[in-house]
């Protein structure tokens, strides 16, 4: 947590601006909160139970909430067939199985997406469902066809509420560098991806950036995560400007990092609140995550780079005319996210967002900051843009980090 002066007269300041920070947001936003509601079909803790007294021949099935390596160990262990036995009798489970052979997890999210997608279906011919609830039928229902597309790996996905998900582009299991994409505030299963506005979405961003990770390097074997896999918060409001939910995010996102196959270096790039979700995780990340870049940053709710405590090297980027610049950094007890990551004093490498043009542009196509995200993914460091004139973003990098 952020230190500050003891005068008791600066805390009541800093305390008081905090809190009219808050009050502005929600006077213009409206006071946003998580909705619990369950979407139709299966629900995820009905899932467990299910799980929890399932067998393969006399064999207790895994803890979920397990060591990733036991996991990984126990599917070793029954072979190809009964794994596909369990994706297809226990598929919200297994999809969401950290540990668990990501083609299986392909396999069992697809089924969940037909349960889903006819549970959805069923809702649009009631009769007695609202027109609004009809429309949010119709959207859920276009949105899980979708994600049934020919070619599409889907890595985790739970309909339950607002819902969460994960996308995979490019061959995990072989892949040597592994980029996975943390968004920020208002993600859910709708706002997964967009026509309009395409880029400012975790699909457009992973296919924006997996393009860009392909032109600089056509011969790297290189896959790329859409990770929405967390409950962001909805809107602007007291949810943004708190830590809970960046809190149980990073254990999801740690748990996955940790069960990626293979040995593959792993960058992570977190855009806004993300970055919040991103700087509690950090102390936690396994080894092979070498970078940790955010972009668009309220705050990682830390003072400094070093309080993060993580090996990997921390980047940061802000747009000139992004609006989060005028978010006060700052953290008083629970209220907001700790020091600007771009300022010189945080001490995170500084990169150029020449072009990005706002808050949710940082992966248009055509941009200095697609490019430096690029450049990171496929450990291309020697091409980096910095903010500044000098290099002083590449410094101490060595050609033992490049490729």
């Amino acid at each position: 947590m952020t230190s500050f002066d003891s005068s008791p007269t600066l805390s009541v300041w800093r305390l008081l601006l905090a809190l009219a920070v808050v009050l502005v947001m929600l006077a213009t936003t409206g006071w946003t909160t998580i909705s619990h509601q369950r979407g139709p079909g299966e629900s995820r803790e009905a899932a467990l139970v299910s799980w929890a007294h399932g067998r393969i021949g006399h064999r207790e099935l895994p803890d979920p909430a397990g060591p990733t390596r036991t996991i990984a160990a126990f599917f070793a262990s029954i072979g190809p067939s009964q794994g596909a036995f369990l994706a297809d009798a226990h598929p919200l489970v297994v999809g969401n199985l950290d540990g668990a052979p990501v083609t299986l997890r392909y396999r069992a999210n697809r089924v969940s997406l037909e349960r889903a997608l006819d549970a959805e279906r069923q809702r649009i011919e009631n009769a007695r469902l609202t027109p609004d609830g009809r429309r949010e039928a119709v959207r859920r229902a276009h949105r899980f066809a979708s994600l049934m597309e020919p070619g599409r790996q889907i890595l985790s996905f739970d309909p339950t509420g607002g819902g969460r998900m994960a996308e995979v582009l490019g061959d995990l299991e072989r892949a040597r560098r592994v980029s996975v994409i943390v968004p920020g505030v208002d993600t859910n299963l709708l706002t997964f991806q967009r026509t309009a506005r395409r880029y400012s979405a975790p699909v457009g961003m992973a296919q924006s950036l997996y393009a860009a990770e392909r032109r600089a390097a056509p011969g790297s074997r290189t896959a790329v995560i859409a990770w929405a896999d967390y409950t962001a918060p909805v809107g602007v409001g007291i949810d943004a400007a708190m830590g809970r939910l960046a809190e149980a995010g990073a254990v999801r996102l740690v748990r996955m990092t940790d069960a990626l196959p293979g040995d593959a270096r792993v960058s992570l790039f977190c855009h806004s609140y993300g970055s919040v979700l991103c700087g509690v995780s950090a102390a936690r990340l396994p080894s092979r995550v070498t970078d940790v870049v955010v972009a668009g940053s309220p705050g990682m709710r830390v003072e400094r780079a070093a309080e993060l405590s993580t090996r990997a090297r921390v980047w940061a980027m802000r747009d000139a005319d992004d609006w989060i610049a005028d978010v006060p950094h700052l953290e008083v007890g629970e209220l907001g996210h700790g020091a600007d990551p771009v300022e010189p004093e945080f001490g995170a490498r500084l990169l150029s967002a020449a072009g990005a043009n706002g808050h949710t542009g940082y992966f248009e196509p055509g941009t200095g900051s697609l490019d430096n995200f690029a450049a990171i993914g496929v450990g291309s460091y020697g091409s980096l843009t910095c903010a500044s004139a000098d290099s002083a973003c590449r410094r101490g990098i060595s050609g033992a980090d490049e490729g």
